[in-house]
């Protein structure tokens, strides 16, 4: 195949090797490294297409085509005329899946409904603690709800957040917006951590969810991280019935 090229006709386009990466790939790839390793937060603007030109020895159309291909990713947010941004992570659905069940569900074109069941202050014992970055005996918000699908109980989601990065989180109305949603908009979201586990419910969210206390359960443990800290531990109950986890991926 080497000779077959080096023989080929000057004006014929040159084939690079198939280990080599290609020029738009390479800028691709530095970006979304540093962007993994948290080089720019959310909403921090990143270097300039010129910047990138200079530091690659690229042309502009190369970093052009590996910025788009971030944003298609929802990795970056592009504006005209202004720059690129690093996205918040909540518009990196497609990695880490972090998303609003009033909006999976509209999506489906069926109706979300919450029920709160819980709504206050408490005080934080030793292993919450640990887990939210808390003093043993601070202060630490718990809500408990009900999401229901067109009437059926979805999931239970009993969440902790912590008062530092949430402050007005008690005085909102989560009957009508979901935790997730005011989180996005309250806090600067930098990474999340998720245990996914078959299991049953307890004996409060099975009666809650309207199911057998030994019906099985997907449960989904997550907490959340601004730059500074753990945000929110939550635990999200699904009736196995109910619920499935899905995703792509493409080579």
């Amino acid at each position: 195949m080497s000779r077959q090229s080096a023989s080929a006709p000057s004006n014929e386009p040159r084939t690079e090797p198939r280990t080599a990466q290609a020029p738009y790939a390479r800028v691709k790839q530095h970006l979304k490294d540093r962007l993994a390793a948290g080089d720019w937060a959310p909403g921090v603007q990143m270097p300039s297409e010129a910047e990138l030109v200079a530091q690659f020895g690229v042309s502009r159309m190369t970093v052009n085509r590996a910025l788009k291909e971030l944003q298609a990713e929802g990795l970056v947010e592009r504006v005209q005329g202004v720059g690129t941004f690093a996205a918040g992570l909540h518009k990196v659905s497609s990695t880490l899946t972090l998303r609003d069940l009033h909006d999976e569900i509209s999506a489906r074109g069926h109706a979300h409904s919450a029920e709160v069941v819980l709504q206050q202050a408490e005080t934080a014992g030793a292993g919450l603690a640990a887990q939210l970055g808390l003093a043993v005996g601070d202060t630490v918000f718990h809500t408990l709800i009900v999401h229901r699908e067109n009437g059926v109980a979805l999931q239970c989601e009993d969440r902790y957040v912590h008062p530092g990065e949430a402050p007005d989180y008690l005085a909102q109305d989560f009957s009508r917006i979901t935790p997730t949603h005011y989180l996005f908009q309250a806090t600067a979201l930098w990474r999340a951590q998720y245990q996914v586990q078959a299991t049953v419910a307890t004996a409060q969210e099975a009666a809650l969810l309207g199911i057998a206390a030994a019906e099985p359960c997907l449960v989904i443990v997550r907490r959340t991280f601004s730059r500074q800290g753990p945000i929110t531990l939550a635990r999200l109950v699904h009736p196995g019935a109910l619920y499935q986890l899905q995703g792509d991926f493409e080579p």
